[in-house]
């Protein structure tokens, strides 16, 4: 509740009894008047009291009749049903209420909820009793398959916060598809889609608070604390969509970045503009953002307002970046070298180029304020982080100040982004700018425990000499953590690893097609921690393979089914960009900033595609109708939920060690995954013939067609399946884990 509205309603009870007592009877008026409106529905909300006092509730603002009461509101009711010190209160015939708690005199912040059922406690909502809900329990992500949407770009679940970018009409981008369009609420309705599609995981665009011009995409902070208000809806936050993949099994990947923010400042580490608006749609307009009185910024352009677009523009960069010649980031929180240069020791340390600004982290102020925000989306129930722009960060700083923070949360996983675009295993042969780097702990003594808490130059120089030591490939670190011995798994040796992956650029690079994607792959392995750990796609809201020149699907689909197939069964966790099930925007560019309308790029809106109704009952397992239906009975569509169902079944293509000795063929390889309770082998054989020697003898079945093979001589021969099929031969007696027959039906590829 507002200040204004505690004064007031303060001085009604205390002051004014006579109108507090017409109020009073007023408010009781309207329930009942509302109680009596046909077609409404039910808001039941419980409230855990951490005192054991009696709670009450205060109310206001409610749909579709208004009900309020006087302050502190109405006593709640003992609910003995849901635990220990738990209130119940029952709004009938109500969709939409305002609501705050009080217990002792303290009170919550503003909440609102729709019609449903909902818990609070430890100042968050939940759609269960969460004393009923076991702890978050966070599983070896290699276990998972990840769904990569943006956010506003998929599904629109609440129209009332479309909201254009104000740089929509250079763009032209038409009033009919604001450029801020999907949300939580689209995410949450269509997560059945998704479980459809057989993906377990969704990995979703940065959630925090923005500002830029064409900022849908979330990467410009504006505040890390907050979540973008233009995501949320009424009964659909971040802790409401969190939930909701939590109750479908699945997990929720947030992109995070700790690399820039935006050029408006930040709220902590550059405060100079604060966002006002009395309505969502007020955001559409520039004039949102207003100097915080009293700032730097206001300090240095008192005349902002009168300022051209260009001018304001050139405001902000020139107070950020200290590109006046003055030093107004007074607290060094961010970098102020010359813009960066790529393969060179500054592109850690320097400027990101356009209206990004580069923050210092190694500032140890700077690195309290990134982890302990971040930690508090970890506690709300976020599984994994991928680190965006991590190759402009030093490994050095990334493993002395912040990975150790989430390293402490039991298998919290986090995977950066360390852009390469080249074929080759090293980005222009400097290790230091290569994602195999980026998987390593510091090894060398003199990189341990050399952090300056204090000093930030200190680390600052520390970061320049790390890089320039790690430029080239003298004794760069190798590992067989993702390599079978023979055909047995071994424990992996974790001692020398930061605990966290990559995005598998290299491989990426190469995907014009499947055999060069995979001889990428092996090249690279050695040098991976572990490469089992590599998130591994084709395209992305950012890059297509080499070949592609940004463009999506330049190879045809039964290449894009062959590259499926492999990223399925090789190493590595497959990930999905949205609309990939379906070539969606094909022969487009993926991304050309706010230069054309964003229905003739890649990151066009797909919830059109999705209309109609889902049901999951299982991972790849559900009922549909309408558009939908159609979407999911597209052949790559079909593909994917196959390739998903089967690597679901085998252990050994989940967290599987990989080898491809006494194998022939191109791209063929056996896999093992052996720990207390499973033993799991696997012959796998994409496209082409191969044969395997010296493997375990036994029984195999083939997870594609069910065929039978008894091994009585160590060697498995496999005909060719032809582009875009595989066999995939699962070793199914003799105490191994393995399948009973086919997996899945047949469809256009894998047959």
């Amino acid at each position: 509740m507002s200040k204004a509205r505690k004064i007031i309603a303060l001085l009604l009870t205390m002051v004014i009894l006579s109108t507090a007592a017409v109020l009073t009877v007023n408010a009781t008026a309207s329930e009942e008047e509302a109680a009596g409106t046909d077609g409404a529905s039910k808001i039941t909300v419980h409230y855990k009291s951490e005192s054991g006092t009696v709670p009450y509730i205060y109310y206001w603002n409610s749909l579709p009749v208004n009900i309020e009461t006087d302050y502190p509101g109405k006593q709640m009711t003992r609910d003995t049903a849901q635990g220990e010190n738990w209130y119940s209160y029952t709004f009938n015939d109500l969709t939409k209420i305002n609501m705050l708690f009080i217990e002792n005199g303290e009170q919550s912040k503003e909440l609102t909820r729709n019609t449903g059922e909902y818990w609070y406690a430890n100042n968050r909502w939940y759609t269960r009793n969460p004393e009923f809900i076991d702890d978050i329990e966070r599983t070896d992500f290699r276990e998972e398959t990840i769904y990569f949407v943006i956010t506003t770009r998929f599904y629109d679940g609440d129209t009332g916060n479309n909201v254009h970018c104000w740089d929509d009409s250079q763009a032209g981008n038409p009033d009919s598809d604001p450029a801020w369009r999907g949300d939580f609420q689209g995410l949450i309705d269509k997560l059945d889609y998704i479980k459809a599609l057989g993906f377990s995981a969704i990995w979703i665009t940065p959630v925090v608070s923005n500002a830029s011009g064409y900022d849908y995409h979330g990467y410009h902070a504006f505040d890390f604390t907050t979540v973008d208000p233009r995501y949320q809806s009424s009964g659909a936050t971040f802790q409401d969509l969190i939930d909701a993949v939590h109750e479908k099994g699945m997990k929720i990947v947030q992109d995070v970045v700790w690399n820039h923010t935006g050029n408006f400042g930040e709220a902590f580490l550059a405060p100079m503009f604060e966002r006002v608006y009395d309505d969502i749609k007020d955001l559409e307009d520039i004039n949102s953002l207003v100097p915080i009185e009293g700032s730097e910024f206001a300090k240095s352009y008192p005349n902002y307002a009168s300022l051209s677009a260009d001018a304001q523009y050139q405001a902000r960069l020139s107070i950020m970046k200290n590109t006046d010649g003055k030093d107004h980031d007074v607290n060094d929180y961010y970098h102020h070298s010359p813009d960066m240069g790529y393969e060179s020791r500054i592109e850690q340390t320097g400027q990101i180029a356009g209206d990004c600004v580069d923050i210092n982290t190694e500032n140890q102020a700077v690195a309290t304020y990134l982890t302990d925000t971040y930690m508090d989306y970890v506690n709300m129930g976020v599984d994994a982080f991928r680190l965006d722009t991590e190759k402009h960060i030093n490994r050095w700083t990334l493993n002395s100040a912040y990975f150790p923070v989430f390293n402490k949360v039991e298998n919290f996983y986090i995977f950066g982004e360390v852009c390469a675009r080249v074929r080759d295993v090293w980005n222009h042969n400097i290790p230091s700018s290569s994602p195999p780097f980026f998987t390593w702990a510091e090894t060398k003594s003199k990189w341990q425990n050399n952090w300056s808490t204090t000093d930030w130059e200190a680390n600052y120089n520390n970061a320049y000499a790390h890089y320039d030591e790690h430029s080239n490939t003298n004794g760069v670190e190798t590992s067989d953590n993702a390599f079978l011995d023979g055909n047995n798994y071994h424990t992996p040796d974790y001692s020398k690893s930061n605990g966290t992956g990559v995005i598998d650029f290299s491989m990426h690079w190469n995907f014009d097609n499947a055999g060069s994607a995979f001889r990428a792959g092996l090249a690279e392995d050695q040098y991976m921690n572990d490469s089992t750990w590599n998130v591994v796609y084709v395209d992305s809201h950012d890059y297509s393979p080499d070949a592609c020149q940004t463009v999506r699907f330049n190879f045809g689909t039964q290449t894009w089914a062959e590259n499926l197939c492999l990223m399925f069964t090789f190493r590595g966790i497959p990930c999905l960009f949205y609309g990939s099930e379906i070539e969606f925007q094909k022969g487009q560019v993926i991304d050309v900033g706010p230069n054309a309308p964003l229905s003739t790029t890649g990151r066009a809106y797909f919830g059109d595609h999705l209309e109609g109704t889902v049901t999951a009952t299982d991972f790849s397992e559900y009922t549909a109708s309408g558009e939908v239906e159609e979407t999911l009975n597209h052949p790559l569509a079909k593909h994917i939920q196959r390739l998903n169902q089967i690597r679901r079944a085998i252990p050994a293509l989940q967290k599987g060690q990989y080898s491809t000795e006494n194998v022939s063929g191109d791209m063929a390889y056996k896999r093992r995954y052996t720990d207390d309770t499973v033993d799991s082998f696997v012959c796998v054989s994409v496209t082409n013939a191969a044969t395997f020697t010296n493997i375990p003898n036994g029984t195999y079945i083939d997870a594609v067609t069910g065929d039978v093979k008894n091994v009585t001589n160590g060697t498995l021969s496999i005909a060719a399946s032809g582009k875009g099929n595989m066999r995939v031969y699962v070793l199914s007696s003799g105490g191994f884990d393995g399948i009973s027959g086919k997996i899945g039906t047949d469809g256009t590829y894998l047959k």
